[in-house]
């Protein structure tokens, strides 16, 4: 429609001869039709389309605990980075812009789903390394004889929009300190 418009007012402006105004207007118009062209070719890139996603599969979880007894652990399963109750308004603007643990987390779910779908050691060994990096944070007595074990753990809706959790993957125990 705008268009059709635009080329009816041009045929207007050179049957009529067009007064100065008219024409300065017709350029104005051509100017603005030129822009909303370019808009609306950048607000795909500015606003993406969210149809990427065909279904909405389980989150995977990681979950991790602390092994000094192999027959029977010690710990109950901690969850890896658990994500805070509450948050500040301050804190969600400045992750908007800044955010490296949630980063951190969005990796941990990508090695989630490759080590469910094709297992292997790379996968295996980053998430080793950042379960035993948040262990010593949180237990720094972590004895020479611990071992760390992980699992994975998809969480999903059910019927009537219960929460079913499968876990899916449990790793061996691993040495707990780096030698």
């Amino acid at each position: 429609m705008g268009h059709t418009f635009f080329c009816a007012l041009g045929v207007c402006a050179k049957l009529g001869g067009g007064t100065p105004i008219f024409n300065v207007i017709l350029n104005k118009l051509y100017q603005c039709q030129a822009m909303l062209r370019v808009f609306s070719l950048l607000l795909p890139c500015l606003i993406p389309s969210w149809r990427f996603f065909q279904a909405i599969e389980p989150s995977p979880r990681v979950e991790w605990r602390i092994v000094r007894d192999l027959p029977a652990p010690t710990s109950s399963w901690v969850p890896y980075n658990p994500r805070p109750q509450t948050t500040s308004v301050f804190t969600m603007l400045r992750r908007l812009f800044w955010n490296p643990a949630w980063n951190d987390d969005l990796f941990m779910v990508s090695l989630s789903e490759r080590l469910t779908l094709a297992p292997s050691t790379h996968s295996i060994d980053e998430i080793r390394a950042r379960i035993t990096q948040q262990a010593r944070r949180g237990a720094p007595s972590l004895s020479p004889t611990s071992q760390l074990q992980f699992r994975l753990v998809f969480i999903s809706r059910g019927d009537a929009s219960a929460i079913v959790t499968e876990t899916t993957y449990v790793s061996a125990p691993f040495a707990a300190v780096a030698a």
